[in-house]
């Protein structure tokens, strides 16, 4: 059906966050889409901090966006924003480089006082940067995230079933003529327990 590019902004080789996009990569394949997974860790670090646009890493990336239909944005939260190692690749790719694309933008981190970090400080950058059509964001508690020794993960079963809900429409959005009018779009909030603040956010976390 659609291409989807999902990124990891994690710089840690044991991350959750990348595991956790790898898990959520296989529903969405399910759903007949083609997902090609980025681990921006793996790009050359002095590509990065050195801005060197020329870098064929670097340039692989930029191709690898303007292929894509739909792109997920999965970043732990350090300090209430998202990673500096995802900021270092979003400077280096062209401004409008998300333009006509719906994108998920995905977060994790151990307090729900993070959770406010997708919609003040991750999502006006992908609106900034020409997405079509910003998806419900989700933020996962690291305690809801189980790693298994073959790398794989398991979701607490509350929060997966949100979160599952979250992707499907995500994954909705992607099929020809919905969600692509322009314009960063809210959709409805997925059942589950909403800190008000949250809630008025628009970003959504299941609490334990």
């Amino acid at each position: 059906m659609a291409t989807i590019l999902s990124v990891s902004g994690s710089p840690s080789p044991t991350s959750r966050t990348a595991r956790l996009l790898r898990h959520l990569d296989g529903r969405l394949t399910g759903q007949g889409h083609h997902v090609v997974p980025l681990d921006v860790r793996t790009l050359p670090a002095e590509a990065l901090l050195g801005a060197d646009f020329g870098h064929p890493a670097i340039a692989g990336a930029r191709r690898l966006f303007e292929e894509a239909d739909g792109v997920v944005i999965g970043t732990p939260v350090y300090k209430a924003a998202y990673s500096g190692l995802l900021k270092t690749l979003l400077d280096l790719l062209p401004q409008y480089a998300l333009t006509g694309k719906t994108v998920l933008p995905l977060a994790t981190g151990g307090t729900t006082a993070h959770v406010l970090a997708i919609d003040y400080a991750l999502r006006p950058v992908l609106s900034s940067m020409g997405a079509a059509h910003i998806v419900q964001g989700w933020f996962v508690l690291d305690r809801h995230i189980t790693v298994l020794d073959d790398g794989g993960v398991v979701v607490d079963p509350e929060s997966r079933e949100a979160l599952d809900r979250v992707v499907d429409q995500f994954s909705l959005a992607l099929r020809p003529g919905r969600g692509r009018s322009g314009g960063a779009s809210a959709d409805a909030v997925p059942t589950g327990m909403v800190s008000a603040e949250a809630a008025q956010a628009g970003a959504v976390v299941v609490a334990a």
